[in-house]
């Protein structure tokens, strides 16, 4: 039987960082939309070569192409136990695609990260990110060893303009409109399990996703 651990929640709530905590106590791979193009990329697969096309005209690519690399990169052994999926699927057609390819004894599980809006907008302006290897801190939570300068490679840390206020604010509204459908699609099904986040620390809240998923 594989797992297949969805996470779900707001930009700003933190899933990156639980899915790396996830991954590396359960052993299953943790596959980002991001992460997982860029890998097919650098390795010259016939997919990759294809979505280098789209990357390098500045556009996205079809539909097709990203079900066809989701696919193409769950079904490597590495995935034959589980697998963690941060931003996959994004919406209900996706959730949808998603589920039709299940096999019979996969179980899925969604978890839901709620945060508050307010607590968003606090976070994401803190938040700071490595120019070089794209290590994401905190200065509140996750401060760097030295200021501005990165603990893994010594490379600069910047702010993204997409974590100003306004800017959040914008994603909080598109989170809305696009994603949040996908708790209710999971909710239904018996699927989804919330986790509160508000007021609590990373190990807190870990400590929580453990005992669900483990």
């Amino acid at each position: 039987m594989r797992k297949l651990i969805v996470l779900l929640g707001p930009p700003g709530c933190g899933k990156g960082t639980q899915a790396d905590l996830l991954s590396k106590k359960l052993n299953y791979p943790h596959i980002s939309t991001g992460a997982m193009l860029r890998d097919e990329i650098s390795m010259e697969t016939p997919l990759g070569l294809e979505a280098k096309g789209y990357v390098e005209a500045g556009k996205l690519g079809p539909d097709r192409l990203i079900y066809d690399i989701f696919f193409s990169r769950i079904s490597r052994d590495d995935c034959k136990l589980g697998v963690i999926l941060d931003g996959f699927p994004r919406n209900l057609e996706q959730a949808e695609v998603l589920r039709s390819h299940l096999e019979e004894d996969d179980d899925l599980l969604a978890i839901n990260f709620v945060l508050s809006n307010d607590t968003i907008i606090e976070r994401m302006a803190g938040r700071r990110i490595c120019k070089t290897c794209g290590t994401t801190y905190h200065l509140e939570y996750a401060p760097p060893k030295e200021p501005s300068i990165c603990d893994k490679d010594s490379g600069d840390l910047y702010q993204r303009t997409d974590d100003s206020p306004a800017v959040v604010t914008d994603r909080l509204n598109i989170f809305a409109e696009l994603t949040a459908p996908l708790i209710e699609f999971y909710r239904k099904s018996g699927q989804l399990i919330d986790v509160e986040c508000d007021g609590k620390s990373i190990e807190q809240i870990f400590s929580e996703v453990q005992r669900l998923t483990t």
